[in-house]
Order: structure tokens, then sequence, then C-alpha cells
């Protein structure tokens, strides 16, 4: 089945971070190579990403949804949560109403819909285990929702990509290119659309180890300056992602150059 328009949303993940095009000019990312691949199949192929980064899935719902369902696509992509697993005042049923609520949307807005599940960031994350409820809860949320309501599940917390550092960026949070070709090469499978096989293979030679001493930089480079951020934008009243638009808002055909790896 071919698909002739895609609609990506969802936040930073969604977006491309940390998967920036060689010239840096933005972000490339999963839903990019996903558009590439799926551009060669119909020549009147078009994309948009409404991604913005910092946003939870009540803001998605909001900001985005709208304009996904202006669009009209016959595919389209949901990548969050991340930012409501992060949020002051938890409350995993909460949480599990905007899943429902947004996966629910997206069925309502396109006949083919992909959803995603997050990875276990205990395996890369000093103290991540504290986390680990809170992603477990907002994952069994996505799961009983895509089936509720048809969308076709990326389940990437069992992925032993996970365990391998070079799939992240330096924030080991968001994905690397490493990663984002295989989140991509995930997604065109549940499509039934065949891709490059070895976005899919394990990278070569041994995971790279980790250390104390590069927890500790990674404390001081990446998470120190987060919280600080994190902090003055409360005190101001200002929310993650604001000021902050969408990668791509209208739906465009895929340049060739966005087409290659």
């Amino acid at each position: 089945m071919g698909f002739h328009t895609f609609v990506a949303v969802g936040d930073s993940c969604a977006e491309g971070l940390d998967d920036p095009y060689p010239d840096h000019s933005r972000y490339r990312g999963w839903a990019d190579y996903v558009a590439g691949r799926l551009a060669r199949d119909e020549t009147s192929f078009r994309y948009a990403n409404l991604a913005v980064r910092g946003r939870r899935l009540d803001q998605i719902t909001a900001e985005q949804m709208p304009a996904a369902e202006r669009h009209e696509p016959d595919l389209i992509a949901l990548f969050g949560g991340g930012n409501d697993v992060m949020s002051r005042g938890w409350d995993a049923r909460t949480v599990a109403r905007r899943v429902d609520t947004a996966i629910r949307q997206c069925t309502q807005i396109a006949p083919n819909v992909v959803t995603f599940t997050l990875s276990d960031i205990a395996h890369r994350m000093p103290l991540g285990g504290r986390m680990r409820p809170r992603v477990t809860a907002l994952n069994d949320a996505i799961r009983e929702a895509s089936v509720s309501y048809g969308a076709k599940l990326v389940d990437l917390w069992p992925d032993q990509a996970a365990h391998d550092s070079r799939y992240f960026g330096p924030d080991r949070l968001h994905l690397s290119q490493a990663g984002h070709l295989r989140v991509a090469g995930h997604v065109l499978d549940r499509l039934g659309v065949e891709h490059d096989g070895s976005w899919l293979q394990p990278l070569p030679g041994a995971p790279a180890q980790g250390s104390a001493i590069a927890d500790l930089r990674w404390l001081w480079q990446e998470v120190l300056p987060v919280g600080i951020t994190r902090l003055r934008n409360r005190l101001i009243g200002r929310s993650p992602g604001d000021g902050f638009l969408p990668k791509r808002p209208e739906l465009l055909p895929v340049a060739f150059s966005e087409a290659q790896v």
C-alpha cells in the first residue's frame, strides 16, 4: 500500500533531535527518513512535521492536532510522552487520559496511525531507574490505547539498542543519527515497507562502556544546564517549547537531499 501524505506530530523526538542535517540548518530524524523512503514509491508524496520540542501530550493535542486534521493525511505518526514523564506533578491517570485522547484523535484524522513506547532510560542514565515506573506507566497507557483504537505500535521498550549509548546523543535522551535510522526501520517494518536492512542491524564493534568520569561530565555538561533553564522558565511562567515553531508546518514534496542518508 502506498502513502500519499504523511504527518508527524509530537515533541523533540519527532522533530529529530540530535540528528542534524550535514549543513546543521535543522534537525533530520526518523520521520524525515521515513518520509524519504515513502516518497520513492509515490511521485505525489507530501510530508509535514508539526512536532515542537518540549511539548507534553496535552499540548500536542491542543496545538498540533487541528493542523494535522487540516492536512487530511493518510498516515500520521505520534511520538510523545517524554515531557509528561519529566513534568512536575506527575499523575499516571492524568497522563493515561492524555495518551488516550491523543491516540484517539490520531485515528480520527488518518486511516493509518503509528505510535511509540519509550525505551528504558535506566540503562544509560545514572538514577534513571527512579524514572522507570513513570515510563512503564506511560508505555502501558500507549499500548492499551493503541490496541483500543487500532494504531500500529512501535514498541521501543524491549529494543536492545537502549543498551548501546551510540544510539543516543550527548544528553543520553535524544537519539543520534544511528538511533533515528533504527526507529525509522522499525516504523517501515510496521508499515510493511521495504527499507535498508542495515538500519536495524547492530552497530559494529562493542558498545561503549560508561564510567564514573563520563557520568560526572554528562551531569555537568548536559543535565545541569537543562535544570537551570527549566527552573528559570518556571519562575517566569514559561513552558518548555514556548517560542519554537513546528519543524515543517506545511505538506510539501520531499526533496532529493532529504530522501538520501
